[in-house]
């Protein structure tokens, strides 16, 4: 049995999950599994090795399968179709028992239960326009959706049953036209960041621990400002345009630093967060793969694994703090778009 972590990256284009071990600052791909149209999302089961993964389809739906640690190869063990469509995002609670998921095109949020990996009929369904992402808290005891089309964070209790319970109020907005994407808790639970698509900035909402409830604190520029790039508009094409085109949110380790991944230059950026959660934008960026669309931090913040959409590799770094070092880049497939350490 090895110690050395997996990274797993889902390749949409391909329809396929590559696993690699993580030894000696070096990435090796072990496995490669396919059968996975579409993937774009994954949630991750480290205490069970389990894996669930969103696909498309008619119709779409949830996959278990069992991760088997040694050769990084991954079975599939049941399935949930979603005939309303697919997910964009799948979060686990903490324990492992309920599954919670946002769909961008069906515009429409899910909380399941989990039966020995088998993920439950949704119990709960939410609408909003272009949800994008959810999140649960540490505790499970509530959860966060965000919706790009409405530029807004649902905010819900979450009870036992995983039936979702709106707060009051119900939503808190985001600036309008700044298309929120990806969120994160920090470590204490007292603040969500929401890094937004449109605008390219790091939203800070101060996060009460015992009612649930967000409120907008503050922001930070999360991308490159010497760049020349515009703010951008839902349905335009950034690329054509030179917009904005914000992409995915992580804390370093320690917590004192949030990176961010920015399409259009294709770049990543370290946001730092103060003592008081306040934020202040990035001093350097990283040019990385080519539509960097996803990305992760190791659990120790040493190492930070990039995938882009227009690439075939992923990218390995050490993090120096907030710089970023390339070790190797290394095949993965097409259409990479979701990267976790396991």
């Amino acid at each position: 049995m090895t110690d050395s972590p997996l990274v797993l990256v889902a390749n949409a284009g391909d329809g396929t999950i590559s696993s690699f071990r993580l030894r000696d600052e070096l990435l090796e791909r072990v496995a490669v599994t396919d059968g996975l149209e579409g993937c774009s999302t994954f949630a991750v089961d480290a205490g069970r090795d389990l894996v669930y993964a969103g696909v498309k389809g008619s119709p779409a739906g949830i996959l278990t399968l069992s991760l088997d640690r040694e050769s990084g190869q991954l079975t599939p063990r049941s399935r949930l179709d979603l005939p309303d469509g697919g997910m964009n995002y799948l979060a686990l609670t903490s324990d492992g028992t309920g599954l919670l998921g946002a769909s961008y095109g069906g515009g429409y949020g899910v909380s399941c239960p989990i039966s020995d990996g088998k993920v439950g009929e949704p119990v709960s369904k939410i609408e909003f326009p272009n949800l994008h992402s959810v999140l649960p808290s540490a505790d499970g005891r509530f959860a966060y959706f965000v919706s790009l089309g409405a530029d807004l964070v649902a905010q819900y209790a979450l009870d036992d049953e995983f039936q979702l319970t709106p707060l009051e109020p119900a939503t808190v907005t985001a600036p309008a036209g700044s298309g929120p994407r990806h969120l994160v808790l920090n470590e204490a639970q007292d603040a969500v960041y929401v890094l937004t698509e449109f605008s390219g900035e790091v939203l800070h909402y101060g996060r009460d621990t015992t009612s649930g409830e967000l409120t907008l604190r503050g922001e930070a520029t999360a991308y490159d400002t010497t760049k020349d790039l515009r703010h951008s508009e839902f349905g335009a094409d950034p690329l054509a345009n030179h917009y904005i085109w914000g992409a995915d949110l992580h804390f370093g380790a320690g917590g004192n630093r949030l990176w961010s991944s920015e399409r259009t230059e294709s770049t990543l950026g370290a946001v730092a967060v103060a003592d008081d959660g306040s934020l202040s934008a990035p001093e350097r960026f990283t040019a990385t793969e080519p539509q960097p669309r996803g990305f992760a931090v190791s659990a120790d913040g040493a190492y930070l694994v990039a995938a882009g959409e227009l690439s075939t590799t992923v990218s390995l770094y050490a993090v120096r703090d907030d710089d970023l070092e390339l070790l190797q880049q290394s095949e993965t497939g097409q259409g990479a778009n979701w990267v976790r350490f396991v």
